[in-house]
């Protein structure tokens, strides 16, 4: 599942790629996460359940309404990051992407044709042909490995039951290799409880990577990001994880968790029955939070909200404007707000 042979690579490439990223970084970099809701092609996939997203399916995605949603979540994107660096956001996990078709015809568009943004992204399991993805601004990130990470979870027969891989990547970021694993979590579609464990079984590979980098490196800078289907406070992220809501508790292994209270404020990324969860969030290494000088280190964590992102009038009102309602399409962006992470060189 995870190939420990990549790490030789690792070391002998960062040797060369500081140097020639070295002139080019940055004091300031932002990485965010943004599950972009449904973001499909309009071509039948005969191997997948994906006919809804075609022109002839029940939501009538033609090549209209996906133009229109290219044109969404890639003005969204541009604006990610841009408070902290007028490039953007170095690097961008998502979730909901089906394919390199969608990522190609989203980097083409105008928003972003001139940025440096490449992609990442695999081919999985899901039986709705929607994966995890990376894009990355290859000028700013050196990339040097990427993998999807199977996640074997069982029902009570015995029997697999298909979920999204984890995409993980490693790059180098400044003067560091940074280690980045973008989960989607199962959904909690059959109760939040009955379907725990599946995002503890997901959580506890996250776990035994991040376990298995630390063990090669104490120092190692890791970032966990995605859409986990359940709250900062949730066992599967608590103790699944191993999180901590305090810095200075990022010990032993321990990930620190910036987003517990800013989840116990009261805010989040998607409401539903008008309670606001924090399902989508960016998890760190105790070697992102305090550094030697030139180092990445921790700065702030952000919800990425404006108000085009936000539903201005009618029964949904402040929630976020989603694409559908039902199955009409309503020329909206998703219906979780991205999260963004800061980091700054260490002085």
């Amino acid at each position: 599942m995870f190939n420990h042979r990549f790490f030789l690579f690792i070391t002998v490439t960062a040797c060369f790629s500081l140097l020639s990223c070295a002139q080019k970084s940055s004091s300031r970099y932002t990485v965010a996460f943004y599950n972009t809701e449904n973001f499909f092609d309009t071509k039948d996939n005969p191997d997948k359940d994906d006919d809804e997203f075609t022109p002839y399916g029940k939501n009538r995605y033609t090549e209209r309404v996906y133009g229109q949603k290219l044109h969404n979540i890639a003005r969204v994107i541009d604006q990610l990051g841009t408070d902290d660096d007028p490039n953007g956001a170095v690097f961008i996990g998502l979730a909901e992407v089906e394919n390199k078709t969608v990522l190609s015809d989203l980097l083409a568009q105008p928003e972003l044709s001139n940025r440096n943004y490449r992609y990442v992204i695999f081919d999985g399991p899901d039986p709705r042909g929607i994966n995890t993805a990376l894009l990355y601004d290859y000028k700013r990130f050196h990339l040097l490995h990427a993998q999807p990470l199977h996640v074997a979870i069982k029902d009570v027969d015995g029997n697999e039951n298909a979920t999204r891989d984890i995409l993980f990547v490693s790059g180098v970021l400044g003067i560091d290799t940074v280690h980045v694993l973008v989960n989607h979590w199962p959904s909690r579609r059959e109760g939040a409880d009955e379907s725990e464990n599946k995002r503890m079984a997901v959580a506890q590979v996250d776990r035994r990577v991040t376990d298995s980098l630390l063990n090669r490196n104490a120092s190692a800078k890791i970032i966990i990001m995605g859409d986990l289907n359940d709250d900062p406070d949730n066992e599967s992220v608590v103790n699944g994880l191993k999180t901590v809501a305090d810095k200075s508790a990022a010990v032993n292994g321990n990930l620190f968790n910036p987003w517990f209270n800013i989840y116990r404020s009261g805010t989040g990324t998607l409401l539903f029955s008008h309670h606001w969860d924090l399902f989508d969030q960016i998890i760190i290494s105790s070697g992102l939070i305090k550094s030697s000088k030139g180092h990445l280190q921790f700065s702030k964590a952000s919800i990425f909200e404006r108000d085009f992102l936000i539903t201005q009038y009618g029964r949904f009102r402040g929630y976020p404007h989603r694409s559908f309602a039902g199955t009409r399409w309503i020329n909206g962006y998703s219906d979780h707000l991205p999260v963004t992470l800061s980091f700054e060189k260490a002085r």
